[in-house]
């Protein structure tokens, strides 16, 4: 049996050897020909560039309270930034708040304070929550600091003097709620259900507009057309998904109006000046888009920008506010000589019942709240389990609790219990054993488990080239589901001879790997947990990178150093508490 499953592999290329082609492999190789014949892992590390890698979120706006969607997209970031971390680059994260703009006057006044005072606040409750998300931040923008405002002027005082603003007057649709202009092919008479008023509203965001004409400064976007679409045809991957890239292509394709980039200071008092011209004040897209370089010192010497990771190599929005990312910024970009970010990943919304969620009809969800009742860890799960960067996802509290029970409780945490709570085995032992010259899996299922544990690695890689966050969370736990099943096949528990001592190790190895590997891909996805699940492993801190994650890379593992009142291992996921 032996001699025919590991027909033509020596025990060293067996153990160690990066690259066996495995017959069973077809799949993996099939997603990536050009890799198939080398380490599945050799792309992904370890990395030359010595530049950070930089991730950013969009600015969220201080006018409302943030919802399970600013929470999505803040983790969604942050483990993209963790995963870089995992595979031994230095990386670095930016979020903050868009504190300029009519809304945020608007909102202010309404609730009787002051902006300074009321942005003051706003930023507080957003940098909290990304506290409260265990998000590894950075750069904490704001955009009503004076540096950035420093920046934004000095930007514009470029674009000026190269001759790419004009002042003109302007006539358009007007979104108040979206702070922009349309043009007459991005919006639509509609209806509202509820009155049966008729009113225009964006294509895009369903806000309402109105038509407004008024003088303001102008930026010669049109110009771009074509450099845009240039950049477009030789990066088609420079928009994910595909078909945002599309629509962005087409869009570009079919026309550019130069943009207004100011607003009469008659009108909007709250923002940043247009240098010398305190009539008009600078339109907050303009000023919001600049925090990202802003935000890594922006105006800066080349060697500066590189260090602090200019520029930003991943940058994550939701699909309403592509037109700003995908367009504008990129044209703005151009303009000043500054390079492109390395991708914009384009995401998807969050609803209830189906519905979309607007504060209006308090059709929303309270991330706090969502935190404090099912825990940090199990949202950021959640919310990378089945959130999804092409269709929407459908918030749900028991789709929360099926979530933990089946996958945390019932598959992760249960597969851990078995290997290190048993009193029958030893990991440790079984690790030393294993370790030994002579071991190799012995049977079908063995085999069929090893080879899953060396290409996991290799498979989630692949996922977060792509930014399929979910996809490779569901690679980690395919892995835990399919060990939850060898083990119960195998049947550790009654192997009870001396004779059978061999194998009842070789068994609990297997499945200790494949905990001690899940571990350590979770790692940018439920931080906290992912740390106790190596730590109950007896897993050492300086073998939990990604070249760690294949089997057979760590002996030195199997002494757990958590424990609990009762003098045994702790419990990772306990029943939930939470009413769901």
């Amino acid at each position: 049996m032996r001699q025919t499953l590991l027909a033509g592999v020596t025990r060293r290329t067996w153990r160690r050897n990066p690259t066996i082609c495995w017959a069973c492999s077809s799949r993996v190789q099939a997603r990536n020909s050009s890799t198939a014949k080398l380490d599945p892992n050799e792309r992904f590390y370890p990395p030359t560039a010595k530049k950070p890698y930089y991730v950013t979120t969009p600015i969220f706006y201080v006018n409302a309270a943030p919802h399970v969607g600013h929470l999505y997209t803040m983790v969604f970031a942050d483990v993209v930034k963790r995963w870089q971390t995992l595979r031994g680059r230095k990386a670095l994260l930016c979020t903050g708040t868009d504190e300029h703009g009519m809304k945020i006057q608007q909102a202010a006044e309404k609730a009787g304070s002051r902006p300074r005072f009321f942005c003051d606040q706003g930023a507080t409750i957003f940098r909290s929550l990304a506290d409260h998300a265990n998000v590894s931040y950075d750069y904490f923008v704001r955009t009503s600091d004076p540096k950035h405002k420093d920046a934004v002027q000095y930007a514009w005082q470029i674009l000026q003097q190269k001759g790419l603003i004009y002042a003109s007057k302007h006539e358009g649709w007007y979104s108040i709620s979206d702070e922009t202009f349309y043009p007459q092919s991005a919006v639509h008479l509609i209806i509202d259900p509820a009155t049966g008023r008729k009113h225009m509203a964006s294509i895009d965001t369903g806000k309402e507009v109105e038509w407004t004409e008024e003088v303001n400064y102008h930026f010669r976007l049109s110009q771009f057309r074509e450099r845009l679409l240039d950049f477009y045809a030789n990066n088609p991957t420079w928009i994910k998904p595909r078909a945002r890239y599309d629509d962005v292509t087409k869009a570009v394709t079919e026309g550019l109006e130069d943009l207004s980039i100011s607003r009469p200071s008659s009108r909007l008092t709250w923002g940043v000046p247009v240098p010398g011209d305190s009539t008009q004040t600078i339109y907050v897209w303009l000023d919001a888009l600049l925090n990202y370089a802003t935000a890594a010192g922006y105006p800066w010497s080349p060697e500066e920008a590189y260090a602090r990771g200019w520029p930003a190599d991943c940058q994550v929005v939701g699909k309403d506010i592509i037109r700003f990312h995908c367009i504008y910024w990129p044209a703005i970009l151009m303009a000043l000589d500054m390079p492109l970010p390395g991708c914009i990943v384009t995401h998807a919304h969050w609803t209830i019942g189906k519905q979309k969620m607007a504060k209006s009809t308090g059709n929303v969800v309270n991330p706090f709240l969502a935190l404090d009742r099912f825990g940090t860890d199990v949202m950021r799960y959640y919310l990378m389990h089945d959130g999804r960067l092409s269709d929407d996802s459908d918030y749900s509290n028991h789709a929360i609790g099926e979530r933990y029970r089946i996958g945390l409780q019932q598959a992760l945490g249960n597969l851990l219990s078995r290997v290190t709570r048993a009193k029958r085995w030893n990991v440790r032992a079984a690790v030393v054993s294993a370790s030994k010259k002579d071991w190799e899996p012995s049977t079908e299922e063995d085999v069929v488990m090893w080879k899953r544990l060396y290409y996991v690695s290799h498979e989630v890689s692949l996922e977060m080239e792509r930014f399929r966050v979910a996809a490779g969370l569901r690679s980690v736990m395919e892995l835990i589901y399919k060990t939850n099943q060898y083990m119960q096949h195998a049947e550790p528990w009654k192997l009870r001879s001396v004779d059978q001592q061999s194998r009842l190790e070789t068994i609990i190895y297997i499945a200790a790997e494949a905990l001690r590997i899940s571990g350590i891909l979770l790692q940018p996805y439920m931080p906290t947990k992912a740390h106790q699940l190596l730590d109950i492993l007896g897993v050492e801190a300086h073998k939990r990178r990604l070249h760690d994650a294949r089997p057979g890379m760590d002996v030195g593992y199997g002494g757990s150093g958590v424990v609990d009142r009762d003098g045994v291992v702790g419990t990772l996921f306990p029943p939930l508490i939470a009413d769901v």
